[in-house]
């Protein structure tokens, strides 16, 4: 039985394995897919895409709604043509038979007889002039589709018509002006359509009650030439003049109609059947939208179930008809309701002459339809590119989490390529340390590494970077760079040489102001390495105390390492405007230079002269050159204030060969300092303080206090060295990274 379990133990760990380097291969691969960001490239097409929609929509829009008004524009005017021409044929018609002499003498004969106060209506109707006129024009109305006729008196009586019943009537309600047309102007006119006060006969031989009537009134003459009567020719609007207007229309939505100045509708509607659905049409058998119809704006589209607000008869002219009734003549393409509610494009015109207006109008959703479809096509393509980016996001941040938890079990593991990790040492704003040896060499080393959490693209170049430059630089007193690499996790690390000592800040803090031969000991091997630096066009840019370690190598006592090259300048490069905004401010505010502050893209090498000569002053007196409650002053007092002598500032005896080596370092203006490293080492080394700190006395302190710093740990709460803090970059943020 334990022979099984421990077989079963040893297949799941076998499977476990498998499965873990399955993950890490995986994720290997798609770091690089994660890394470049290709999600953005579907929101960048989808941005792209609104803007190139939205620029593409409204020209297509536009080259739209001007095809559809010139569209509009020609319908009506075919169907106006078209209408005049009809209107101006029943005017000759009218013509035509009221100078007919027979016509005329029957008139004649009857407008006298209708004249004597005695003649009543069956003297009219028993009268041969009746007979004789009925006989003559029947066969002719009927031959050409008029409905019957009436010959009306200048007082408005009908003194003859088709029908007895209308014999001897008057009052029609005939529009304003047309009696005056006729009998005083002599012109021949046609009416709009009214409803009729006498019955008429249908096409299908019924009786109909009110039914919509046009007549055209022609003058009548005697032989003298004046107009004693008015012919009137009946017209059904239902037939001739609604086809006509109904002959050129669009789709299936568009309809001319005509119309009076009330808004009441004179020819049938393309809706009937609907209208009656809604509402807006009595419910009576055979009724029609020909003068039962208003021409208002329900304010709310009927056809899709909304109720209007108000009652038709407080319901206002729809914008077209407002402005028709008005004489205007207008195209509307961006929409307006119609008498249903519906958003329809139009075109309209006034035709004072007959007192009426014509429309002809298109529902918008029929009209536009092409323009829908491609907002349809662009948004269907709009929302595929964005559930794109946010799957391709969704399944980034998956990558990243695998890649997070796959860096982690790389730490957890304590193994990063052939280096074991042995302590965490220390930890910054950008990475962390770790102590660890190599695997066969098993030598000391420091291994600098990347935070799993803030592996950015911007964070790599700049690691990338500073062990890049790092590793050009082999003087002894400059920190060595032993590798460089990326685990299939995608941890970014560099091995360098592990230093058992104390930066120079720790050294102060642990000790007070420094000797003044021990501090032109160590600012001369500071001098070396970055001689070195310099001398193939490379600014530090960052010198400060706890860039500059303090330990015991090889032997030697008070050896110098000058560590963190991550801001360093090429000069014949701008490789680092890459890494750091433009003309920004790199450094540590406490060791920045003036010039550093104010013009950041002038730095030179006279630059690290002023930071290395406000580490001597620190050294010497235990503070730095200036102080203040804010960055911001601490910047103003190295660009302004003149700093005190250091024996001023801590009381002591120094020397003044020493302070005005000091002083000339943190001039002002950078001609005011030594030209270079060599310079001021040779100044240093021409102070009488040289040689004063001999490697006995270095042994002597060491012994003394060595065994202390190397004893002490920190808490492993964040709270780590100098040591570590600097070989991550800074314990305190940069100038261009707060």
């Amino acid at each position: 039985m334990s022979g099984m379990n421990g077989s079963t133990t040893s297949q799941s760990q076998t499977g476990l394995r498998s499965f873990a380097q399955s993950v890490r291969r995986s994720v290997a691969v798609s770091s690089l897919f994660h890394r470049r960001m290709l999600w953005i490239w579907p929101v960048f097409a989808a941005v792209l895409l609104v803007l190139v929609g939205w620029f593409i929509r409204n020209v297509v829009e536009q080259a739209l709604k001007d095809n559809m008004s010139g569209h509009l524009q020609a319908l009506l005017n075919a169907d106006v043509t078209a209408l005049n021409d009809w209107l101006e044929s029943r005017e000759a018609d009218a013509d035509t038979v009221a100078s007919d002499p027979e016509i005329q003498s029957a008139v004649v004969g009857l407008v006298a007889l209708g004249s004597k106060k005695e003649t009543d209506t069956a003297a009219l109707l028993q009268s041969p002039h009746m007979k004789q006129l009925r006989e003559t024009l029947r066969p002719w109305l009927e031959g050409r589709g008029y409905i019957g006729f009436a010959v009306l008196n200048d007082k408005g009586r009908i003194l003859a018509a088709g029908r007895d019943d209308p014999i001897g009537k008057g009052n029609l309600p005939l529009q304003s002006g047309l009696m005056e047309t006729v009998f005083k102007q002599s012109r021949t006119t046609i009416t709009r359509p009214i409803k009729s006060l006498f019955p008429y006969v249908t096409e299908s031989g019924e009786f109909q009650v009110q039914r919509p009537v046009m007549y055209a009134l022609a003058p009548v003459v005697d032989e003298q030439g004046k107009v004693i009567a008015a012919l009137g020719l009946g017209i059904p609007p239902e037939r001739d003049f609604t086809r006509i207007l109904s002959a050129a229309r669009a789709g299936k939505s568009g309809e001319t109609y005509a119309f009076d100045s009330n808004g009441l509708l004179l020819s049938q509607s393309r809706f009937d059947d609907e209208l009656s659905q809604l509402g807006l049409l009595p419910f009576a058998e055979n009724a029609t939208s020909i003068l039962n119809l208003q021409i208002r704006d329900p304010e709310a589209n009927l056809t899709e179930g909304n109720q209007a607000a108000l009652p038709p008869a407080k319901r206002p002219l729809t914008r077209m008809a407002a402005a028709a009734v008005e004489g205007e003549q207008g195209i509307d393409v961006n929409g307006y309701r119609d008498y249903r509610g519906v958003p329809v494009i139009g075109a309209w015109t006034w035709l004072d002459k007959y007192g009426m207006g014509v429309t002809t109008e298109q529902d918008v959703a029929e009209a536009y339809r092409p323009l829908y479809l491609l907002r349809y096509a662009f948004w269907t393509l709009f929302g595929l590119l964005a559930a794109a980016a946010v799957a391709i996001f969704v399944f980034t941040i998956f990558v990243a989490r695998l890649e997070r938890d796959a860096r982690r079990s790389a730490l957890d593991a304590q193994q990063l390529g052939q280096y074991s990790l042995e302590e965490k040492i220390g930890a910054g704003g950008m990475g962390v340390v770790y102590r660890g040896r190599h695997a066969m060499l098993q030598r000391p080393t420091a291994i600098k590494l990347l935070d799993p959490d803030k592996t950015t693209a911007s964070a790599v170049a700049r690691f990338e970077r500073e062990v890049r430059l790092t590793s050009q630089l082999n003087h002894p007193n400059t920190i060595a760079v032993f590798d460089f690499g990326r685990t299939p996790e995608g941890l970014f690390y560099y091995a360098m040489e592990y230093l058992d000592g104390m930066a120079l800040d720790e050294l102060v803090a642990h000790d007070g102001p420094q000797p003044e031969a021990r501090v032109v000991h160590i600012l001369q091997q500071v001098c070396a390495s970055l001689k070195e630096a310099h001398g193939i066009g490379l600014i530090h840019r960052d010198i400060k105390p706890a860039n500059i370690m303090l330990c015991q190598r090889g032997g030697i006592a008070d050896f110098v390492k000058v560590l963190d090259f991550g801001l360093v300048k090429a000069l014949d490069s701008d490789q680092q405007a890459a890494l750091t905004a433009a003309d920004s401010m790199t450094g540590t505010p406490l060791y920045l230079s003036p010039e550093g502050i104010e013009q950041p893209d002038t730095v030179d090498a006279r630059s690290d002269v002023y930071a290395l000569g406000a580490v001597g002053y620190f050294l010497l007196t235990g503070k730095p050159p200036f102080e203040g409650a804010s960055v911001i002053e601490i910047c103003m007092q190295h660009v302004k204030t003149i700093p005190v002598r250091p024996s001023e500032r801590c009381s002591l005896n120094i020397s003044e060969k020493l302070e005005d080596i000091l002083l000339a370092c943190l001039a002002k203006k950078p001609e005011e300092r030594p030209r270079s490293m060599s310079e001021l080492r040779d100044a240093l080394i021409d102070c009488e303080l040289n040689g004063n700190w001999t490697s006995e006395t270095a042994d002597a302190w060491w012994a003394d206090n060595g065994s202390t710093i190397t004893t002490e740990k920190p808490p492993q709460n964040g709270n780590y060295d100098s040591h570590a803090q600097t070989l991550i970059g800074d314990s305190q943020p940069h100038a261009d990274e707060a």
